[in-house]
């Protein structure tokens, strides 16, 4: 299986980890270690967060957020290795950006360097780039069959395609979009504007049951993902047919595997049609 990044169940349980040793403490050191990972770290970083004081913390679809007294958010994305270390009993060679607190230290840790940080002015966090094109939050009640069968209307595309273009909806990724078809009975294949308005108020419920799941199991590991506090993410091993190809589905049929650009598809043709 190829290397996957942190989906949003991820960066859900590490920003819920961060909240607890960030919210509301002031930044008393901030260090970039080198001078970028996917792309350069803002040259203002340190001087615009050094002093700052933490007033929140959350998530756009797989983004992490960060914001402070000073107006400003600092973004982060994971990339396919990134996690965050809290109290580390040393410094590693990964640890790209360090932030230290009165009470607590933090290290980026990102050994494949796809991850990246950038800071912007809070109030223009909507137009971010990455965020301005965005479909709603998938556990949010934007996402409902009503919005699904406006935006799927007329697709031939198929509906695992559909799910996972972040203009349709934020966040999702290919994990949690096999498994939520699986859950709703729906072939990932099938055209995305002839699925019908029942199946996608399955398919809705189907989202949102298996990211709950996957956040209160602390994410999937994949590799080198570990929640901050070093624990791993456990709700791998409650995968219905991700990664489980020839293996038995819940249905009892069998899981197979295929290719769809270049992402592995997991499903079973008994029960999805």
């Amino acid at each position: 299986m190829s290397p996957l990044m942190p989906e949003l169940p991820e960066v859900e349980t590490t920003v819920a980890g961060l909240r607890q040793v960030l919210d509301g403490a002031t930044l008393t050191r901030v260090e970039a270690r080198r001078p970028d990972m996917r792309f350069a770290f803002p040259v203002d970083l340190r001087q615009r967060l050094t002093g700052a004081t933490v007033t929140s913390l959350g998530r756009r679809a797989k983004y992490g957020l960060i914001e402070t007294d000073r107006g400003d958010t600092m973004i982060f994305h994971l990339g396919m290795s990134g996690r965050w270390r809290i109290d580390p009993s040393d410094t590693a060679r990964h640890d790209h950006l360090i932030l230290e607190t009165p009470g607590h230290r933090l290290a980026l840790y990102d050994p494949r360097r796809f991850g990246f940080v950038d800071l912007v002015i809070t109030d223009g966090l909507s137009a971010y780039p990455a965020f301005a094109a965005m479909g709603p939050e998938p556990l949010g009640d934007e996402l409902n069959p009503d919005y699904l069968a406006g935006r799927l209307e007329g697709r031939v595309a198929p509906i695992k395609a559909m799910l996972l273009d972040q203009r349709i909806v934020a966040g999702l990724g290919n994990i949690y979009v096999c498994e939520a078809l699986n859950i709703a009975g729906i072939a990932p294949t099938c055209e995305a504007g002839k699925v019908g308005k029942a199946r996608l108020v399955k398919l809705v419920d189907a989202i949102r049951l298996v990211l709950r799941a996957a956040i209160a199991a602390g994410g999937s590991t994949l590799r080198d993902y570990a929640r901050p506090d070093g624990e791993l993410g456990y709700f791998a091993k409650d995968w219905r047919v991700y990664g489980r190809e020839g293996e038995a589905c819940p249905c009892g049929g069998t899981v197979r595997r295929r290719i769809d650009s270049g992402r592995s598809t997991f499903h079973c043709p008994s029960c999805q049609t």
